[in-house]
Parts: structure tokens; sequence; C-alpha cells
């Protein structure tokens, strides 16, 4: 599982020019792509991570700062461009995985008292956001401990 986190001080959503999800304060957005091996128990530890990372302003967590996540699923964070013009999506989880992952991803975010906003997954979504900083990650769970 691998995220692009941004630290904002506002971002937004929206699907056929409705906003789905929007946060208007600083705080993260979160692009979330899913892999075909990723699992329950990654998720929660990929959860647990950002939610304590501390990206914000004065070196502040979500945590410390009950500050708001928008979530993105972003399946072409696993495109392949090693050969040709075109990606490759191979790597990225099908639906009926990655789906409920990203589900659990927000859940695990909501257990530990997140205020969670998220887009539509697998809808086509314009993402605004004002990145803070600019301050950008890339998590991934192959990445972490255990």
């Amino acid at each position: 599982m691998k995220a692009v986190v941004q630290r904002v001080s506002k971002a937004s959503v929206e699907v056929e020019g409705t906003v789905v999800g929007r946060i208007d304060e600083p705080g993260l957005l979160v692009l979330l792509g899913v892999t075909g091996t990723d699992t329950d128990a990654e998720a929660a530890t990929l959860a647990a991570k950002i939610w304590r990372l501390r990206l914000l302003e004065a070196e502040k967590s979500c945590a410390d700062l009950g500050a708001p996540l928008l979530v993105v699923s972003q399946f072409t964070l696993y495109g392949d461009v090693r050969k040709g013009r075109r990606p490759g999506w191979s790597a990225a989880a099908p639906r009926a995985l990655s789906e409920p992952l990203y589900e659990e991803f927000m859940t695990a975010l909501r257990a530990l008292g997140a205020r969670v906003e998220h887009g539509v997954f697998g809808g086509q979504m314009d993402v605004s956001l004002v990145n803070s900083g600019p301050f950008t990650l890339i998590v991934d769970t192959a990445d972490l401990p255990g």
C-alpha cells in the first residue's frame, strides 16, 4: 500500500461538479494506492503511521491537533513506466481487493479518532488543494517495519 501525503491549508474533491469531500483547515490530503498483496493489517499500520506523522506546523501530527484528512483512491500510484510510453497498471490491485482496503484504511483512521473526508472510489474526481510548504511525502508499507 502506498500513499502520497500532502500537507494542505485546504483541499476538496469533486465528482461531476459536486463537492463530495472537503477540508477547510490545515490537514493532510492522502492519495492512496493499493497493490495485490496488501492486507487489512497493512491498511491499519499505514493509517496509524500517517495519523501520527509530525507533518503539520510546529512539528505536530494530525493526532496532536485533531486535524482532518481527505483520502482519495489513486490506483495510478502503482503505474509502471519502465517500458514504452504508456503506463502499465498490473501492479494496482483490482477493485474487489482495493476498494475494501481503501475503506479499511479510512475505518482505521476513524478508530484512531481522525476526522476523515473522502472521494468516490473509482470515480472521475477533480482534486483541488493548497499545498502548505509545499510539503509532500510518499509513504509505502513496504518501507515500514513489521
